[in-house]
Order: structure tokens, then sequence, then C-alpha cells
């Protein structure tokens, strides 16, 4: 071989091995797979969601990026496909209306969660039992019962079903579940009266000593639920392995409950003990991994 021919040769060589090695480098630098999730700032929500980022992004390979709205965002979310699923839908009663409005064009990923309980809610030293008994007490209630954010399911029936119904005197004060656990907090620390809109699961209920109020047979409202993982109507097909995780995310009321105390009363920031409680309950997260 001519002194020509080996120099082409040579060049070819170093021309395909630094294409090999191009390649290579935009084979690792290509975008790891990517999942947008919305929630809403609820108490297990806000567990459940920031542990299935953690388990997405360490377990899976998965860029998560996680977004708080109201419940009527989180449903327009989705069924424009601007994210891929939200994370806590009551069903069949909270957020009956929601899903009419929505439920062609986003996709059920099954229920996460079954068996809620939703209602007003008092500490256990209250002596009243039943929502009925409110307008006898109004003063010591200081005439409002605390609520959540206005878009909630249980502020909806609240204001437009259950006051109603029971002609109840009392006004629905807004705020959100942040704020309505710190005031249930302060209230039972001085032993006053308060009532709030609330529902199980939540940390509440492993801390404090509460009954949610009866309802009259004849003014039913609220009943068990289950909390569904909703998805953008095309998610199987974009993203068939992300919609199998959140089919495949459940937990049973010992196992949340857990998730949500651990989380509430850890010293470190919501994600890292969601974190530690995965690798402490390896068994759980294993099981939704497709």
């Amino acid at each position: 071989m001519n002194l020509t021919k080996r120099v082409l040769v040579s060049a070819m060589i170093l021309l395909i091995s630094v294409t090999g090695v191009f390649a290579a480098g935009q084979q690792e630098a290509a975008p790891a797979k990517e999942a947008d999730l919305v929630y809403v700032n609820w108490a297990e929500g806000v567990a459940y969601t920031h542990l299935a980022k953690v388990v997405l992004e360490e377990k899976m390979g998965y860029e998560v990026n996680i977004t708080a709205a109201d419940v009527g965002p989180a449903y327009t979310a989705i069924a424009q496909g601007d994210m891929d699923a939200f994370m806590e839908s009551w069903l069949p009663i909270l957020h009956r209306d929601y899903y009419e409005n929505f439920g062609d064009d986003i996709l059920d990923l099954g229920h996460v969660y079954e068996d809620t309980l939703s209602g007003l809610v008092v500490p256990e030293y209250v002596t009243i039992d039943k929502i009925s008994e409110l307008n006898d007490h109004v003063d010591k209630f200081n005439g409002v019962i605390t609520g959540i954010d206005a878009g909630a399911g249980v502020m909806i029936t609240t204001e437009e079903e259950v006051i109603p119904r029971y002609n109840l005197e009392l006004e629905l004060l807004p705020s959100s579940g942040p704020a309505m656990a710190a005031a249930l907090d302060e209230a039972i620390n001085r032993g006053e009266w308060i009532v709030v809109t609330g529902w199980d699961p939540h940390w509440k209920f492993g801390r404090y000593d509460l009954k949610f109020l009866e309802q009259d047979e004849d003014k039913i409202v609220w009943d068990a639920e289950n909390i569904h993982i909703l998805g953008r109507k095309d998610l199987d097909e974009d993203k068939p392995e992300l919609a199998q995780f959140l089919r495949n995310m459940f937990f049973t009321v010992d196992e949340l409950a857990d998730l949500m105390l651990y989380i509430e009363e850890a010293d470190v920031d919501v994600l890292e003990a969601a974190r530690e409680w995965m690798y402490a309950n390896e068994e759980v997260v294993q099981a939704w991994i497709p």
C-alpha cells in the first residue's frame, strides 16, 4: 500500500472512530424519560406524589416534574395534554362535576387508595356528634367552618349541599389544607371548639383524637370514595411504562398513614423524607415498577 492510500485509510479509520465516539456521546446525552405530574396541596397527595417522583427517578431513570395546582386547573392540564397525570381525583362524589366535564379527554388509571371519608370534623372533646347539632353552638365555633381551597370537592359539597340541607348558620371559610391543619392544631392546643372540612386519609387522624360529625339519614351528602390517578388521554400510547407504573401504585390504609405521618414529622424536606420512606419500604414500591 502506497503512502497516499495509507493516509486515506488512516483518515477513514479516524473519521469512523470520531463518528462513533460522537454518536456514543450523543446517546449518553439524550434526554432521560420524562414525567410531568400535577397534584393538589393536600397531605396525602403531597406525600405519595413526592414518593412517585423519587421512585420514578431513582429506580426507573425518569426526570420528573411535579406541580401543585387547584383541582380545576389540574383537570384542565391533563385534558389539554399539558401534564401527563393528575395524582388525586376523588370519585365518584367529590370530583363528579370535574370528571363529567373532562371525562372524554382523560384516562382513568385506577385508584391509588380505597374507601376514603369526607365530611365535617371536630376534636373528640367537642360534645356534639351530628351536623344537625352545629346550629346549637354557633358561638362556640366562632360562627365558622374552617375550610381548605375553594375549588376542593369537600368545599363545594359543603357550600352547595350541606349548608342548605341543614340550614347551617355557620360561614364556610376558605383557606388551604395546611392552613386548616394549623388552625386545628391551635384550637386543640387551647382546648377550643373548631369544625373543619376534613377527609381521611390525612395525617391529622394519626396525631389528634378527631371524629366526623354524623349525617342525618335523609340528608346524606358524603359516602366512601376511592382516590384515582388520571392521565392524559394518549398516555398509554406515548408513555406506556409510565402509565403502567401509575396504574400499579396502590396503598393500604396502614401504608399511606405511615407515609403521611413520616413525612409530616420528619426533620428533612418532603422529597428527602419520601426517599427515606422508599428505602425503608422497598417491598411496597417494588410492586409498582413494571
